[in-house]
């Protein structure tokens, strides 16, 4: 059985009584576009084979299937808050917990993974920001919602997970535009695209970006592209690019331990 292989934060192994893990593609049972470990339930894999690979990832989280919560994401602005397991997924693009041993999951397959601690306050958080949800609020939402659970803005660090890089992600002037018009400023994060009229975006910076204004000083990136490491991620632009029918969706998870 091929081995599971996770990417980790630095800043967020540091922490006391907290767990993580970024996971790659590695180690599932998925076939075809979707091999190795697709966690997606929205995908059009089998659902066998779906929630044989969520075991496994629950299973090296050291927790239950049904401890491992992952919400039905909309690329909102919505946090959604777990005292115990699910017993059907909300609509949500965050999950926020301070219950030890319930680990807030977040699905991605070029949108960015966000992973927060407290761990002095003991809350976790998982979020989900695809250009939507980071240009909408969902980092704000999700601070908001671990502070209401007794987090303290100051103590939370961040980890931005695998997702697409600057390289690979060329956008239109429109795409430009919003931004300029929804987040002054927001130029920085965009340079000259190959072709003419277009730009490559750097959504890992514009989310540490958000991040930082938002007052948490402490975050990453772990600096992987998702569009660009064919073997270890899944991507939807890389698929959409290859003309495939379907993309697996990666896992980021993190916990408090007790």
């Amino acid at each position: 059985m091929p081995a599971l292989e996770t990417i980790a934060s630095p800043l967020l192994s540091a922490l006391p009584g907290v767990r993580h893990a970024f996971f790659t593609r590695s180690g599932g049972v998925s076939k075809g576009v979707h091999r190795g470990l697709n966690v997606g339930i929205g995908s059009k894999d089998n659902p066998e084979a779906v929630q044989e690979n969520r075991a496994r990832a629950a299973a090296a989280l050291g927790i239950e299937l049904s401890h491992l919560l992952t919400a039905f994401q909309v690329h909102s602005s919505i946090p959604a808050v777990a005292n115990a397991p699910w017993n059907a997924r909300p609509e949500a693009d965050a999950v926020v917990t301070r219950t030890p041993r319930l680990a807030c999951g977040a699905m991605a397959a070029d949108c960015a993974p966000i992973l927060l601690a407290d761990s002095q306050g003991g809350v976790v958080a998982a979020a989900h920001a695809g250009w939507k949800g980071a240009l909408g609020g969902i980092i704000e939402a999700t601070l908001e919602a671990m502070e209401g659970q007794g987090a303290k803005r100051g103590r939370i660090v961040a980890a931005v997970g695998p997702c697409i890089g600057p390289a690979s992600y060329e956008v239109g002037a429109d795409f430009l535009d919003r931004f300029m018009s929804e987040a002054p400023g927001s130029d920085r994060f965009f340079t000259p695209g190959a072709t003419a009229g277009k730009h490559q975006f750097d959504l890992p910076a514009f989310v540490l970006r958000r991040l930082q204004a938002a007052g948490v000083d402490q975050a990453e990136w772990v600096g992987r592209d998702t569009c660009a490491e064919e073997g270890l991620f899944f991507s939807n632009r890389r698929g959409f690019l290859k003309g495939e029918a379907d993309y697996g969706r990666l896992l980021s998870a993190i916990l408090l331990t007790g």
